[in-house]
């Protein structure tokens, strides 16, 4: 009898016991090495692969709300990565030293990139962290939003900025809301800033500089939302018949993302008013001139309204669509919008009943100056810092930071 005899079965189940063995000595020591790197970088050591400021941003058009910052950090020495979803994001182009673009793609490998960061500091204006898939990456410290409207900060989607460290805002209104819905959620209190609206402070800048055509007659701007209860889904084209029966110049500007979620309906849209000497349609990436241009906007709960009247001082005509407020934050809190009190201020409402005598709507806008008076309450109300917010954005993450970097010296 071979003693040194090994029956088949029992061969491969030593052989899997020994790579067991194997792999389990393996994964210690890899563990063993990783704590020890923690406990090195703990210690005051600098972890070289970690980046102190990022910047994420979803879409191109989101780079007039970074830009005002950027300029503001990288002129203080300190360099950002900005990673965008946009292969053709302004930032690209920016020529900005210190700003380093870089294109992640979109979908899962997009996340991929954003749930692996290893940063100081995330700013970004997307809502959605932490609940859908772009996760808080283990190695980011602080997440930073800044809203990129001058409204409220309670229509994003629900639990849109739950997970965020910090909010840079613009008014008392939006603080409270926000306050609001941590204590009905019991979530630990968010910081917050009042900076004001960086991007807006550059659109005044720029306001005086923009050169548009001397106009014949008077132009109104039809400037959508997008969505079921937006105006263009409400009217559709009827709104456009008695923008054209007023007789004066009409533009449409459909929010961007319109030609995306409803693409059929826009491009209805257009080939039954295509452009015109009386109607012409504006897609530029910068609204600038487009709103210079005209002397009064038709709008929804679009955020460019506010745009529109506090920065160019000019009224709205405002519809009240069947608004279902159930899918965002608002719906959680008691009281009404604060885009409610501010609308009427602002200019008058349009409704199926008073639609016919639009003209009239108009005209009242444009001469009544109560509305000039409305306007200066409601950016008190919304506008906190005017022509400062790059400068208050960057003391808060710089102070931050190095709040941040210190905590990390201190850990033993």
């Amino acid at each position: 009898m071979n003693l040194l005899y090994i029956d088949p079965g029992t061969g491969s189940m030593l052989f899997t016991l020994l790579l067991g063995l194997i792999g389990a000595v393996f994964y210690g020591v890899r563990v063993a090495v990783m704590k020890l790197r923690m406990k090195l970088v703990g210690k005051g050591k600098t972890d070289p692969n970690r980046v102190p400021f990022v910047i994420f941003s979803d879409n191109k058009r989101y780079w007039n709300v970074f830009r005002p910052v950027v300029l503001e950090m990288t002129g203080r020495g300190h360099k950002i990565l900005y990673l965008t979803a946009s292969e053709d994001d302004p930032a690209f182009t920016a020529g900005i030293e210190g700003l380093k673009a870089e294109f992640i793609g979109s979908g899962n490998k997009m996340f991929a990139r954003l749930n692996n960061l290893n940063a100081d500091i995330v700013l970004s204006t997307t809502p959605g962290l932490e609940v859908y898939q772009w996760k808080r990456a283990p190695k980011a410290k602080w997440y930073v939003h800044i809203p990129h409207a001058a409204s409220e900060i309670c229509l994003y989607r629900m639990f849109g900025i739950d997970y965020y460290d910090a909010i840079l805002l613009s008014g008392k209104y939006q603080e409270e809301d926000i306050r609001a819905l941590e204590a009905l959620r019991k979530l630990p209190e968010k910081e917050i800033r009042m900076v004001g609206i960086p991007y807006m402070d550059e659109m005044v800048k720029k306001s005086s500089t923009v050169e548009v055509p001397p106009a014949e007659g008077k132009t109104v701007l039809l400037a959508p939302s997008w969505g079921d209860s937006a105006i263009l889904a409400v009217y559709g084209g009827r709104i456009i018949d008695t923008l054209l029966d007023t007789g004066y110049h009409v533009i449409i500007r459909p929010h961007p993302q319109s030609f995306t979620a409803e693409k059929e309906r826009m491009e209805k849209l257009m080939r039954e008013y295509p452009d015109s000497d009386r109607l012409e349609w504006n897609r530029d990436l910068d609204n600038s001139a487009v709103l210079k241009r005209s002397d009064i906007m038709v709008s929804d709960f679009s955020g460019v309204i506010f745009e529109f009247a506090l920065i160019y001082n000019k009224p709205v005509i405002y519809t009240d669509p069947d608004f279902d407020l159930a899918p965002y934050d608002a719906w959680w809190l008691d009281r009404p919008l604060w885009t409610v009190s501010a609308l009427p201020r602002l200019g008058k409402a349009l409704t199926e009943e008073n639609m016919p005598k639009l003209k009239e709507l108009i005209d009242e806008c444009l001469s009544d100056p109560a509305f000039q008076r409305g306007r200066e309450e409601v950016m008190a109300e919304t506008w906190m810092y005017p022509g400062e917010g790059a400068k208050r954005a960057a003391d808060y993450l710089c102070e931050k930071y190095e709040e941040l970097v210190l905590k990390e010296g201190e850990v033993k």
